[in-house]
């Protein structure tokens, strides 16, 4: 697994900021993507800051730090993902759980049971409209004479959303059922919504997940996958690499079978939550149309 390296900004202010004080909003995203979000819709009331933004890192092995810690509690607002995937974040608040904080949890937004398997939220294309309706919400209570900005943003930022919505559409219609293959199930949401068939077993996208071996006959099903040229593009996850997913990116090239790099951070290029989806899912519908790899954004 990747050493982890984080890139982690100190935060001003406090955690009982006044709801009319003209002073911004501290808030924090766990994950950059979510951070995003949070800054388009807080716009100029928000000082909206991360705490894991370096596409370069394996979140799965994150550890928080005494930093992390003061810069979680001194947010008015946290936005984190939930099910397991950010549990540290859970440690951190219930550690300063006297101070008046609003925190809002992907999973508990979506409704979604611990036992969800997948916890990869932002690749699906409903979560972020919820998340951003809860967040808009939030800043309207925390600085309730900005609520029509904050609602004004949050529309702003739901019609962006179409650009990415419209291809999936399009590329449903176009490559019904579509077979594909993946080493974990990152993207497995936006696929789902796109209407493919992952044939890679369910059990060793956990597997590789969780950093187990897979079983060997699902390692057999994996390898036929890509030899037989039974799928049209294979997704790895470019922020994770070892040895199983290093073999699998080598039979995917020998075999011709185009390769996408799929992130679990937002890339810090310049984009924002929407853009990054655009362009994650551009890159696989490039690969099927055109046999081209997108291996990094």
């Amino acid at each position: 697994m990747a050493l982890v390296a984080l890139a982690v900004l100190a935060l001003t202010g406090c955690a009982t900021q006044p709801a009319e004080s003209d002073d911004k909003i501290v808030a924090v995203g766990a994950e950059n993507q979510y951070t995003s979000v949070i800054a388009q819709i807080g716009g100029r009331y928000v000082d909206a800051s991360s705490v894991m933004s370096n596409p370069n890192t394996d979140p799965h092995t994150f550890e928080a730090s005494a930093q992390i810690a003061g810069t979680i509690s001194s947010a008015s607002l946290v936005v984190q993902n939930g099910l397991g995937y950010d549990s540290f974040m859970d440690k951190i608040e219930a550690a300063s759980s006297g101070t008046n904080r609003t925190v809002i949890s992907a999973q508990k937004v979506l409704g979604l049971p611990d036992s969800t398997r997948n916890p990869h939220l932002w690749y699906s294309p409903k979560t972020m409209p919820a998340v951003g309706k809860a967040i808009s919400a939030a800043l309207a209570k925390l600085a309730p004479k900005h609520a029509e900005y904050f609602a004004t943003n949050l529309a702003t930022f739901d019609r962006s959303l179409s650009t990415w919505t419209s291809a999936i559409a399009t590329f449903k219609a176009a490559h019904p059922s579509v077979a594909v293959a993946t080493t974990e199930p990152v993207a497995d949401y936006l696929l789902e919504a796109a209407g493919t068939r992952n044939l890679t077993p369910w059990p060793l996208q956990a597997a590789i997940m969780n950093d187990t071996d897979p079983a060997p006959q699902d390692v057999a099903i994996q390898d036929s996958l890509l030899t037989g040229h039974r799928v049209k593009v294979f997704l790895y996850n470019e922020q994770v690499t070892d040895s199983i997913t290093a073999k699998y990116l080598a039979l995917a090239k020998a075999n011709h079978v185009p390769v996408v790099g799929v992130y679990e951070t937002m890339p810090t290029d310049g984009f924002t939550y929407q853009t990054w989806m655009e362009a994650e899912f551009a890159a696989v519908d490039r690969a099927i149309d055109t046999g081209k790899s997108t291996v990094k954004l």
